[in-house]
């Protein structure tokens, strides 16, 4: 049974999700301030967690930063009523690996919880156990420990991060398609907005490129590129050649 937790201060609508959520076979705990949500998470270490943003005593996207610093693997879908597409990137920038807009279907959430759970059981079940190494210039991606090295140094991912890091290098050079990326990072039935997407190739980006720079020039110049196509999807590219030395 999956262990999730609510934190949201409206008590109806949090009463109406964790109604629907026991009922679908989980099991929920119920927090509405974000420092008792904070202490149940010590407590308990959720597979996922719904947050509501407006919160009564603290800013949410502050939650949800102490919540992936916690809960480093743990899956966690804001729930806002803030339609703003820079709330919603804020959010998702803050540590979060989806987001819903208020007023939501309760199908459309069950079926995102589900898919985020099936993703997150794949990724730690680690496949067969093989090791499947990927080197491309100055970036390894070790797919069999989960681990990603830019110059020889190890770079701290996210979960998501981790698996469109992984998906990209698996075929450098090769145009993939965001829908693609997001059957394969997400999940075949994945619902609404792609934005999750461009936000966390935009965090991939930051996080490579400054493990490059602190690793010094020839591991910057050798890092490959993750390339926008614009109405298509996404491109690991290899970094350029080294120009022979001349004789």
């Amino acid at each position: 049974m999956s262990r999730l937790l609510v934190i949201e201060d409206d008590a109806t609508i949090g009463d109406t999700l964790r109604s629907a959520l026991t009922a679908n076979g989980y099991d929920v705990r119920l927090a509405v301030t974000g420092r008792s949500g904070l202490n149940v998470a010590r407590i308990h270490a959720p597979e996922l967690v719904l947050l509501d943003l407006g919160l009564p005593d603290l800013d949410g996207f502050s939650v949800c930063r102490d919540l992936r610093a916690l809960l480093p693997s743990t899956v966690i879908v804001l729930l806002t009523a803030r339609g703003d597409p820079l709330d919603i990137v804020s959010g998702l920038e803050s540590g979060a690996d989806d987001y819903l807009v208020k007023p939501f279907v309760v199908v459309e959430l069950l079926a995102r919880i589900r898919a985020h759970l099936r993703r997150a059981g794949s990724a730690s079940g680690d496949g067969d156990g093989l090791r499947q190494t990927v080197e491309i210039g100055s970036l390894t991606v070790d797919a069999g420990a989960r681990r990603v090295y830019v110059g020889g140094q190890e770079v701290e991912l996210r979960a998501k991060e981790f698996d469109l890091l992984s998906r990209l290098a698996s075929e450098p050079s090769v145009a993939i398609r965001r829908e693609d990326l997001m059957a394969d990072v997400w999940d075949t039935n994945w619902f609404g907005s792609t934005k999750t997407l461009d936000v966390h190739v935009a965090a991939l980006r930051q996080r490579l490129r400054g493990a490059a720079e602190a690793a010094g020039p020839d591991a910057t110049s050798a890092l490959p590129e993750i390339t926008t196509l614009r109405g298509h999807g996404y491109r690991m590219d290899l970094p350029p050649a080294k120009p022979h030395a001349s004789r």
